[in-house]
């Protein structure tokens, strides 16, 4: 197996991948973007990738959510939590009242600015591909344009030569990015385990009062929970959007199921991307007209009916 992440090494995606079964033999190729990395699985340079998608702070990774949603179908198989612990890192030698210029990825800049506004407030703000890329950067030899970077601590445990300025410098000491391992469309369903998530884009076909409302009667009335709905613009046209939407349940749930197929009608461009286990292992509550059994029920009832058998 080849797995792309986003690196270099010691991003937080990295630690993501290594949570995944065989990925620590597998051969792992760091790469600049989260679109270099999905483009590598679509051309099938890689099995998978892991990518961010979601922040606790900031919500969805735009760059995940627009380059997952265009070009041809991938799979989404798995997911995985990783809290999110920031430190300040510059060059031996460097005191805190030397940094002019901070450099790190803008989630994690995002992440850090209340710390930055009281212990930094001049300091100027240079966006880098990824934390460790940042760190990395200050690395003697190199000449850049900041004195220093917001990083994981793994970076400095695999660099000794960087020195921490300052540690747990999130503004949110409870932030937890979600990351997904994404696949090429022939890869094998992840089993129903009870505690699963099903993602899917919605283009909004139709610019008109009431569009929203029918993609969303389609899960009320079947009791789906929607844990994520974002909107995104298409790109194509100014006022183009799709919604990126995030599901409780499997697609081999029949109310899952039942609300794609009332979805599909509705809008037939909508893309599955997958259904998988939660990497928080919760399992949705589902009333019991709502359940597989239910489900089962009525259509035998309406089978029976429309084959005049017994009412």
């Amino acid at each position: 197996m080849r797995y792309a992440y986003l690196g270099p090494a010691g991003t937080f995606t990295e630690a993501a991948l290594l949570g995944v079964e065989g990925a620590r033999e597998a051969e792992r190729v760091p790469v600049s973007s989260v679109p270099v990395a999905l483009a590598a699985v679509r051309s099938g340079d890689v099995d998978a990738a892991m990518v961010p998608i979601e922040n606790s702070v900031e919500g969805g990774v735009t760059a995940t959510l627009d380059a997952i949603a265009t070009g041809s179908e991938l799979r989404i198989v798995r997911e995985a939590l990783v809290p999110i612990s920031f430190v300040l890192v510059a060059p031996a030698g460097t005191a805190l009242a030397d940094v002019r210029a901070v450099s790190t990825h803008s989630h994690a800049w995002a992440q850090v600015r209340g710390w930055m506004d009281q212990h930094l407030p001049g300091a100027d703000y240079v966006p880098a591909s990824s934390t460790a890329a940042a760190a990395l950067a200050l690395l003697p030899g190199r000449d850049v344009g900041f004195d220093a970077a917001v990083c994981s601590p793994v970076v400095v445990e695999q660099h000794p030569e960087l020195e921490v300025l300052a540690e747990n410098i999130g503004d949110n000491q409870g932030a937890v990015t979600r990351f997904v391992l994404v696949a090429r469309p022939d890869a094998p369903l992840p089993p129903r385990t009870g505690a699963d998530r099903t993602t899917l884009v919605i283009p909004l076909w139709e610019d008109r009062a009431g569009a929203l409302m029918e993609i969303l009667e389609q899960f009320a009335t079947r009791g789906v929970n929607l844990s994520r709905i974002e909107s995104r613009p298409t790109g194509n046209v100014l006022g183009e959007y799709f919604f990126s939407v995030d599901v409780d349940g499997h697609v081999q749930d029949a109310r899952v199921a039942d609300a794609l197929v009332g979805l599909r009608r509705v809008c037939p461009s909508t893309r599955f991307l997958g259904s998988y286990q939660r990497a928080d292992r919760k399992v949705a509550t589902v009333a019991r007209h709502h359940s597989d059994g239910a489900f089962r029920e009525a259509q035998a009832w309406v089978a029976g009916l429309q084959g005049g058998g017994p009412r």
